[in-house]
């Protein structure tokens, strides 16, 4: 499922200026990205939100608009117009690079009127616990989009269409997860609060056959409309698991395209991730929760961190084609709602692991990359002003490597608490055998094969300016700086 040639880059991250340019950005440097080895862009929900043009997109109020309808105060989005949008798609198209779209399935937001129906209040911590009888609550689950009448869909929806919501109209101050009339929380979604069926806004009933019809009639306008090459579902463990290989499959049958999906599935127990995998049939890929969580974790140990274990209890480790590798993502980034920072000289060495290795697809987060400063209260209600870091030397260093020498058999080396290493040998097409050495404690050395006897080699981080001469066998000891890293390449 996942493209083990490939490598991905999450283009926005939660702060970007609301000034809807970001599709414009997309637009600029897709070539310059394409040319540099990234070969798919994943993109922020691109329709109107309930916040309108300062909607992040996750708030969703109407999927069929992509910045064309004068609705929730604005006709473009945070990111732009549609024809911005579309255009941005074909000129990433144009160099080559594949877009995929942001798909938030679970929950609606910003109902259009309230709607009278009888629902019984849950524990909101405890879904398997009622806190009260069967009442009339009134809430906004009528959205009929008046600003964009029935263009592309007639759909509405009523309360019907959803299984509960967090507010009552009659009684605002009472907090509940209020399940509605003859629905059931689902069990075949994560187990955690008893069921996580429910998340937010009006919880979407994918049991329902309209609410299953509308989505999928939407996808086949969706990939008509933008010529989009893969999806990234939202929150999946808050839907029924079942409903996204059904899908995601009528939207392949549809296009005639081999319609990839990766699935945000935020656990850090990667049984989780397994039985997800397991349920879906392996029709989508999941982000390797496990392991940012393991950088995060290194990043601040320091050298307290036994590097060897790294991959451990990580999905790619057992599920190399289905887990897409990330360092970072909107969500864990410093002051948002899931923050697990990989502190900054940890990630040179986090990108160097998943973008230098045989498995598993890779994913750059736009911060990473380009660098973020912004400013937002924390968890403690006190402003605080950001400043991620720029590593985009360096990762062009190791797109660099990974297009021209992350070729053929990998030996690792991961046999030192502090300093690990791998090689890639490369294959009769591509002659030129990699070593990757990075230390998260002192100056480090490993002794490794790379296949190429009596040949030089140089470091392409420039971090080490000495040569390094390989032996009769082809092996030689390859070193790098103080938690660093350093990729060995073959001198021309």
């Amino acid at each position: 499922m996942a493209n083990l040639n490939g490598v991905m880059m999450q283009f926005f991250h939660w702060y970007i200026p609301p000034d809807g340019g970001l599709w414009n950005e997309v637009r600029d440097h897709a070539p310059e990205l394409a040319q540099k080895g990234v070969t798919a862009l994943w993109l922020p929900p691109a329709y109107k939100g309930n916040s309108g043009g300062y909607d992040v997109g996750y708030s969703v109020y109407d999927m069929y608009d992509l910045g064309e309808f004068d609705q929730k105060g604005t006709i473009r989005t945070k990111y732009g117009t549609k024809d911005e949008y579309v255009k941005a798609i074909e000129v990433a198209h144009d160099h080559g690079m594949e877009v995929y779209a942001d798909v938030v399935f679970n929950h609606r937001i910003g109902g259009d009127e309230t709607e009278e129906f009888n629902a019984t209040p849950f524990n909101e911590s405890d879904r398997n616990t009622s806190i009260g009888e069967m009442r009339k609550i009134k809430s906004w689950t009528k959205f009929n989009f008046p600003g964009r009448g029935k263009k592309y869909s007639d759909f509405e929806w009523h309360w019907w269409h959803f299984t509960a919501v967090d507010f009552n109209d009659f009684d605002p101050e009472y907090k509940a997860v209020f399940l509605f009339e003859g629905k059931v929380f689902d069990d075949n979604v994560d187990s955690e609060k008893g069921s996580f069926d429910y998340l937010m806004g009006c919880d979407l009933d994918v049991n329902h056959p309209e609410v299953r019809q509308e989505l999928k009639s939407w996808g086949e306008w969706y990939i008509d409309t933008t010529k989009i090459d893969g999806v990234r579902f939202d929150a999946v463990k808050h839907v029924r698991a079942g409903f996204f290989p059904q899908w995601i499959n009528h939207l392949r049958e549809y296009s005639g395209k081999d319609v990839f999906s990766v699935g945000e599935y935020w656990s850090y127990e990667v049984e989780a991730l397994h039985h997800f995998i397991d349920v879906t049939g392996g029709n989508v890929a999941l982000f390797d929760a496990p392991l940012h969580l393991n950088f995060a974790l290194a990043s601040k140990a320091g050298n307290g961190y036994d590097m060897r274990t790294i991959f451990d209890g990580s999905l790619v480790q057992n599920e190399p084609t289905l887990a897409v590798t990330i360092v970072a993502n909107h969500d864990t980034q410093p002051l948002q709602a899931l923050e697990s920072v990989v502190e900054p000289w940890f990630k040179p060495l986090a990108y160097a692991l998943i973008l230098l290795r045989r498995d598993g697809y890779p994913c750059i987060f736009y911060p990473d990359y380009f660098g973020a400063h912004y400013k937002d209260a924390g968890k403690d209600g006190q402003e605080y002003e950001i400043w991620m870091s720029s590593h985009q030397w360096l990762i062009d260093k190791f797109l660099e490597a990974r297009q021209n020498y992350a070729f053929g058999a990998q030996y690792d080396y991961f046999d030192h608490a502090n300093t690990v290493g791998w090689t890639r040998l490369g294959t009769k097409e591509n002659q030129g055998a990699m070593a990757v050495v990075l230390s998260n404690g002192d100056a480090g050395s490993k002794w490794m094969e790379v296949g190429q006897a009596n040949r030089t080699y140089f470091d392409l981080t420039e971090h080490i300016s000495e040569m390094i001469t390989t032996n009769d066998e082809g092996w030689a000891e390859f070193r790098c700086d103080p938690g660093s890293v350093s990729v060995w390449v073959p001198q021309e």
